[in-house]
């Protein structure tokens, strides 16, 4: 090295440049490149253009990744090009930031349909170039070990054939077994279950759990977990009538915060602003979101302090095969929506204006049959289409009646229309085998004060569904039909206090039985129990049986009992002509259950639980079991008790003609429950015995302690000494009379 002028050199006062450590700044600033290309992804599935449509073909893709979470830019793209043709190859390599970006973009962009003709398949690259060079040479697999898993139905194999059913007590859910007094017992239970409330599927296969991050499914034997949908501050939910779908509502619109979890099972920035979620049961993924069709009336439900919001639940309903959910836009139109894809069928919703309210017909046993029958091939009637029915209130400006029409479905051609006049509102309810469809029709008196109603039943299964009308002059509080029947209850009432009932009145009701008359085709009223306080109507699920239940009262709370065909040995289908009519109805008894805010019948129709929710109010809560005569079986004072749900059975497997033969049959196989019944009263005989024995035993052996002891404790007072006395027993034998025999050989 030269020196420097002035004889300065490269050692300046003492220092060496070359000596200084430079390592930590080019640690700190030191760049990061790439390794690899993990960051790197393939999007196959990429419609095939020319060069005049790339900006627009990448505008509307990075769009599409925008929406699951994946943000992209047109930049960050690269189209490969086929020379010959100067078209694209149907694929493009996608450049992320990160490989975590990445692998976010295949979980949320894998399978994603772009159009009706394209559907996005994503790979990382370097998967590309990792199986593009496998080795070739087959190799035997090793066998997976198999792991069994638990029964969601195993319940259903109990050997003495019980029900369960759930409470709800503070913060602990207990599941029971109900049976014969030996066998109800305790199966689960569980601190801190929910945050809100449990409810069952409706075949019984899963318990539903609310929790502020969602909902949660549990069922086996060990209760384990199953399913979870991520629907924060959930309050509602609804499975679908076979149990493969779930709604749920909350009254917080949905919000995704920044970095929140992206994928299938999770909501995405386009379903902000949304309250109504639909889910897979089975795979756990959300199918699609829904705004509320009613915000003002749940904000007023939810201001109203106690009361029950005004939005109608469920407000997406399920046809009974579960391949449609729909829902109502009030005065526009009906959108039906095909699962799981979730689309609009046709593309296209039911314009009605003016649209109130519909209802799906459900599916009865009759069609069950016919489908069954067309799926295995074999002859019988064609299975009919899904049914709904709708009503529309009367425009006065187009000089328009009221309307209740009943639509085929995926046809949607009109089947039936009724039009009625002075109309104030209708209420629509299909018996559950779908033969009949009431429509409760109420209209204003005159004065505009008072109320009335008539009952338009259409005779679904008839020809050009004829309609019969059955006039009332009352205001019909409650409607119900019975199971499998051709029946059906009303509650109806006069009183003045109906409208605004004050605290402490009891409204008078009348409660009245109305039947199928076969021979003229219309309804005949059977009979009238009037002057009731009963605002309540539980028919038996297996129909014939029904109580009438004052609920929601702190002054009544009566409960009776009633047989609609107690003279009838083949019960269920009602009076013939050469009967009087209604002379089957017969009171079965009376029950009381103080403050009563819930009555529900078992699956089998034998057994009726009554319950006092903390929820309503505070006084003697807890639950009872009845028998379906009234008799009470238990009932459980429970302090902070909520709820009791029996758990529902799905649908039997047997065939109308196998039920007929069980039936047939019955009083063989009475027999075997009859010596079970007569095993566990002779159990119950010996331990009542055996406890009276004991009961026994303690008495004389006390009787004879305190008879050795006395003498001892007088003695001892008298400062005086007892002296021991000897027994001696002394045996005689005395001869009284001898007698001498010869015995001739």
């Amino acid at each position: 090295m030269a020196p420097a002028p002035n004889g300065v050199g490269p050692h300046v006062n003492g220092f060496d440049e070359e000596d200084i450590d430079y390592s930590d700044i080019d640690a700190k600033y030191q760049v990061q490149y790439e390794e690899g290309l993990d960051n790197v992804v393939v999007v196959d599935g990429v419609p095939v253009i020319d060069k005049s449509k790339v900006e627009k073909l990448l505008a509307k893709i990075a769009k599409e990744f925008s929406k699951k979470g994946s943000h992209v830019k047109t930049d960050d793209m690269f189209i490969p090009w086929d020379e010959k043709t100067g078209k694209s190859k149907g694929f493009l390599f996608l450049d992320f930031k990160t490989a975590e970006d990445a692998a976010f973009a295949i979980a949320a962009m894998h399978g994603h349909p772009f159009d009706s003709k394209h559907r996005f398949y994503l790979n990382r690259f370097t998967d590309i170039e990792r199986y593009s060079n496998l080795d070739e040479t087959y190799h035997e697999p090793e066998p997976e070990p198999y792991t069994q898993k638990e029964h969601l139905r195993a319940w259903l194999g109990d050997p003495q054939g019980r029900d369960q059913y759930v409470t709800y007590r503070g913060d602990e859910v207990e599941i029971h077994w109900h049976g014969k007094p030996s066998q109800c017992e305790t199966a689960f239970s569980k601190t801190n279950w929910t945050d809100l409330y449990v409810q069952w599927s409706p075949l019984g296969t899963y318990l539903a759990s609310l929790h502020r991050p969602g909902v949660r499914l549990w069922g086996g034997n060990s209760w384990a977990h199953q399913q979870r949908f991520a629907h924060p501050l959930v309050r509602l939910l609804d499975f679908s009538p076979n149990e493969n779908y779930l709604v749920t509502w909350s009254h917080d619109a949905i919000v995704v915060p920044e970095g929140a979890q992206q994928g299938p099972q999770f909501f995405s920035p386009e379903d902000e602003g949304n309250n109504i979620a639909v889910w897979d049961v089975k795979t756990g993924n959300l199918l699609r979101t829904f705004p509320s069709s009613y915000p003002e009336q749940e904000e007023q439900g939810a201001a109203g302090a106690g009361k029950k919001p005004q939005m109608p639940w469920p407000t997406m309903k399920w046809s009974p095969d579960d391949k449609y959910v729909a829902r109502v836009t009030p005065g526009q139109q009906i959108s039906v929506y095909e699962l799981p894809s979730m689309g609009l069928v046709d593309k296209k919703s039911i314009k009605i204006e003016g649209v109130v309210d519909f209802e799906w017909c459900p599916l009865g046993d009759k069609d069950r049959d016919d489908e069954a029958k067309a799926a295995a091939g074999a002859k019988g009637r064609k299975p009919r289409q899904n049914i709904l029915t709708y009503w529309t209130p009367e425009s006065s400006d187009q000089n328009q009646p009221a309307r209740v029409t009943v639509m085929e479905f995926p046809s949607r051609q009109i089947l039936r229309q009724k039009n009625l006049f002075s109309v104030t509102e209708c209420k629509l309810y299909w018996q559950n085998q779908g033969d009949f469809l009431c429509v409760q029709v109420d209209r204003h008196t005159k004065t505009k004060k008072s109320i009335f109603c008539n009952l338009e039943i259409f005779r679904v299964r008839e020809k050009d569904f004829p309609v019969e009308v059955v006039e009332l002059k009352d205001t019909v509080v409650n409607f119900s039909w019975e199971p499998k029947g051709e029946r059906f209850a009303i509650v109806s009432s006069s009183d003045p206090n109906l409208g605004n009932p004050a605290p402490g009145i009891t409204i008078k009701t009348d409660v009245s039985f109305y039947a199928h008359d076969r021979t003229k085709g219309n309804f005949r009223l059977l009979r009238t129990l009037p002057a009731r306080t009963s605002n309540t109507i539980r028919w038996s699920p297996k129909g014939r049986h029904v109580v009438l239940a004052t609920v929601g009262s702190t002054s009544k709370s009566e409960l009776e009992f009633w047989d609609m065909d107690f003279n009838h040995d083949d019960y269920g289908k009602g009076p013939t002509g050469k009967e009087e009519w209604g002379s089957g109805i017969q009171y079965l008894g009376a029950a009381d259950h103080y403050a009563v805010t819930d009555a529900e019948w078992d699956p089998s129709g034998r057994y009726m639980a009554t319950s006092a929710s903390a929820w309503r109010h505070t006084i003697e809560n807890g639950y009872a079991i009845w028998d379906f005569k009234g008799t009470e079986l238990q009932k459980n004072i429970l302090d902070r008790f909520k709820q009791f749900l029996w758990r529902p059975r799905p649908r039997t497997l047997l065939t109308k003609e196998q039920q007929r033969q069980i039936r047939k049959s019955l009083k063989e196989y009475s027999r075997q429950f009859e010596e079970e019944d007569a095993a566990e009263e002779s159990n119950v005989s010996a331990e009542l015995i055996a406890q009276r024995k004991r009961l026994v035993d303690e008495w004389n052996a006390w009787r004879i302690r305190c008879r050795d002891e006395g003498p001892k404790r007088k003695g001892k007072e008298n400062g005086k000494k007892e002296e021991e006395k000897e027994e001696i027993e002394v045996w005689i034998d005395e001869v009284i009379e001898q007698i001498e025999e010869e015995v001739v050989e």
